[in-house]
């Protein structure tokens, strides 16, 4: 492809809401481990991004040398705002999802709610450890994309992982979720005492979470934390949260 075309199709991209861009290594790793479907990619040395898939990923080996085209390293650089180490980025379709459905698994996980998530870095981040916790999915509320292609390099990816969704409010009490507030006025965390199937609510490291959510929510739970700290970051919160429920449960 044409460098003049393949920059064209990279910006378009980063508009589109049906596409993303994927950057870096790792971030085409999990999107092909999770069943992504790749419309484009480009490498520096695709014959290093083999032997990197064999050292990192041996599931996966085998697969880059057919899916890459090969560039040279300034028409790389021109096609993301920030060009990744590895070398290699790509246009991937979005993961397809049925919000209603998401919720209603009756798997035993809780799904993270973010209400007006800032960071894309930091919104990726916490879709990358909502991933490795093994979480039902994660909501945002707000104008931000959960999607930009920002937030899915924060991820490494793993928006692919679980169900990654942009939600318009709060989910109805039909979804059979029990909504609790990340809040600093809460009762402080009993992680065992947490419903298996819990809502998740986080809200601004600044502002916290609106009246209207925590008037809404079931309950209220804080984190502990030394006198004087006045917050945690959003991603941080978000773990510590998940890896206590599941060290409770003995995972």
């Amino acid at each position: 492809m044409a460098g003049d075309e393949l920059r064209r199709r990279f910006r378009a991209a980063r508009r589109d809401s049906e596409l993303t861009v994927l950057e870096g290594f790792h971030a085409l790793k999990h999107a092909l481990r999770f069943g992504a479907e790749v419309e484009i990619a480009v490498a520096t040395d695709p014959e290093a991004l083999e032997k990197l898939a064999a050292d990192l990923a041996p599931d996966l080996a085998g697969r880059f040398g057919d899916l890459v085209e090969e560039v040279d390293p300034e028409e790389l650089a021109g096609l993301v705002p920030q060009a990744p180490r590895t070398g290699v980025v790509a246009i991937a379709r979005r993961k397809r999802v049925d919000l209603a459905a998401g919720l209603v698994d009756r798997r035993e996980a809780p799904v993270v709610l973010l209400e007006q998530p800032r960071s894309m870095g930091n919104l990726g981040a916490c879709v990358r450890v909502a991933a490795a916790a093994d979480a039902a999915g994660l909501l945002t509320i707000g104008e931000n994309d959960p999607w930009h292609p920002d937030a899915v390099r924060g991820a490494a990816g793993l928006h692919y992982a679980l169900p990654v969704v942009a939600a318009v409010e709060a989910p109805p009490r039909e979804a059979g979720r029990p909504l609790l507030a990340l809040d600093p006025e809460g009762e402080e965390i009993d992680p065992a005492a947490i419903p298996a199937r819990a809502l998740l609510a986080f809200g601004t490291e600044r502002h916290g979470l609106s009246d209207d959510l925590l008037a809404a929510a079931d309950g209220r739970i804080a984190l502990p934390m030394r006198g004087g700290v006045s917050s945690l970051n959003l991603a941080t919160s978000v773990a510590a949260v998940l890896y206590a429920i599941l060290l409770a449960r003995g995972a």
